[in-house]
């Protein structure tokens, strides 16, 4: 009986929990939509947080990447603690405001590559990219960045750039499309992996005012130089870049000039570029018995010119929408920084034909001289370009230079050897002195073609003459472009 009993007691007990149990799913009172959505805005918080989080670990395991590998450089980092967040504060740039200009940050591990963007590039640490076959890179390593869009004769460019690189290593080689011309990258592709090929993915209208319409390229060139100068340093990760367009041809001694005076941009801060462009530069107008001089420059040359990494996350965050070349020209985007250029230019355009229709073209780029006397300037002392030298020395010797006039510099009428000076004192007299002496003769942010505190320097009839404002010269004037 007690059998029974237990489990006639076990079956009352399994009965009362199935009629509690199908009680409380039955009538347990149901969750309003209400309290739904707020479920559903929860779970939705919950995910972007997660994926913020995500996120941060990953600029942290970026960062702590990057640390290491500055530690572990050969040259190492001998400063102090400061100078550890220095470089690491030099690897993040925040995005822009502009929406297509933006900076981009976590530069250390390469995202993977955006739609439309092909690269056999494998990635690089600061100044150190993959060795291959050539052992490890002596000096900085610098990028060299090609800008095309439909010219096939970007061959003759990169065929030159190819030819005097005296390592694939220190000076790789990337080549950025914009206008997708298939028969442009099929030229680009034929160099294998010599080179790195990248196009930029944006290709939509660009909103244009409409009395500029007609100014497009300058758009589209500004959008292109943005994008391809955010994937290179913050991408690939290099601290130098030499910008080189695709109607460029480089001399023998290029990639020696830039190394030279690498350190010197990097080292001086009232300098911002270098570039291997003399705007002066016709053969007429250089000494080409001394192509190892150098100069510095208010005025922006570009046409083959080198920027760091730091200038670059400067400029990124305001970068125009079009005419990037006369904007880095005004006086907000310079700051009062030169640039440093040569007696005799290291590249030479043969590209007539472009957005600027050929302005300029057969006046004066196509008889610039380019330099045939490969000269070592890595073994060169380049101290006196140091502003706190030059701005002594140079304008010493300028002003020391005695006066002549424009007739006796062209007959020749001078009864004495050495630099003479030709004074200037407004626009106009500058515009027709220029013009009859064979310079280009306009103005940009007021600041003539070549000119470092107004003065000009040029060769005559084999003289150097100096074109100059008056010795207590106050600055530009911007009103004078």
């Amino acid at each position: 009986m007690r059998k029974k009993d237990a489990v006639a007691c076990a079956f009352v007990v399994l009965c009362v929990w199935v009629l509690m149990t199908s009680f409380l799913l039955l009538f347990h009172p149901l969750t309003s939509s209400k309290d739904l959505k707020k479920d559903a805005e929860l779970e939705e918080r919950l995910s972007k947080l997660e994926s913020s989080l995500i996120e941060e670990a990953h600029v942290h395991d970026s960062l702590l990447s990057h640390i290491r590998t500055l530690i572990n450089k050969k040259d190492g980092i001998k400063g102090n603690e400061n100078s550890l967040l220095d470089q690491v504060k030099s690897v993040v740039l925040k995005p822009g405001e502009d929406g297509d200009n933006a900076g981009v940050a976590e530069a250390d591990s390469p995202d993977p590559p955006e739609p439309g963007v092909e690269t056999d590039y494998l990635g690089a640490d600061g100044d150190q990219v993959e060795q291959v076959d050539e052992g490890p890179v002596k000096g900085p390593t610098i990028a060299i960045l090609v800008f095309s869009c439909n010219r096939v004769t970007v061959s003759r460019c990169i065929d030159g750039l190819l030819r005097y690189r005296p390592s694939k290593q220190q000076f790789p080689i990337i080549v950025s499309q914009d206008c997708m011309d298939t028969a442009t990258a099929n030229v680009i592709r034929s160099y294998g992996d010599k080179i790195s090929f990248i196009q930029q993915p944006d290709q939509s209208d660009i909103p244009i005012p409409p009395k500029e319409k007609k100014f497009k390229g300058y758009f589209r060139i500004a959008r292109h130089y943005g994008w391809a100068l955010n994937h290179t340093f913050f991408t690939f990760n290099y601290n130098s870049v030499i910008i080189v367009e695709d109607d460029l041809e480089v001399a023998p001694d290029f990639y020696e000039y830039f190394l030279g005076t690498h350190e010197l941009l990097k080292k001086d801060p009232s300098l911002w570029c270098v570039s291997a462009w003399n705007d002066n530069g016709k053969e007429a107008l250089v000494d080409t018995t001394h192509p190892e001089q150098l100069y510095r420059t208010d005025f922006f040359p570009g046409l083959g010119w080198m920027l760091t990494r730091e200038l670059w996350a400067e400029l990124a965050v305001k970068w125009p929408k079009s005419y990037w070349d006369d904007w880095i020209r005004d006086p907000g985007q310079r700051k009062g920084r030169a640039c440093i250029r040569p007696e005799v230019s290291r590249t030479r355009t043969f590209g007539k034909v472009g957005v600027s229709n050929g302005l300029f073209y057969e006046k004066h780029l196509k008889y610039i001289k380019l330099n045939d006397m490969p000269i070592r300037f890595t073994s060169m002392d380049l101290g006196y370009l140091h502003k706190d030298v030059y701005d002594v020395e140079f304008v010493k010797k300028v002003y020391d230079s005695p006066i002549i006039s424009y007739e006796e510099l062209k007959t020749g009428k001078i009864p004495f050897y050495g630099d003479v000076r030709i004074p200037y004192h407004t626009k106009d007299n500058y515009k027709r002195t220029a013009k009859m002496l064979g310079l280009m003769d306009d103005f940009r942010s007021g600041v003539p073609r070549t000119a470092y505190r107004g003065i000009v320097t040029f060769m005559y009839n084999k003289r150097r003459v100096y074109l100059a404002p008056s010795a207590n010269w106050k600055g530009y004037n911007i009103k004078w472009s």
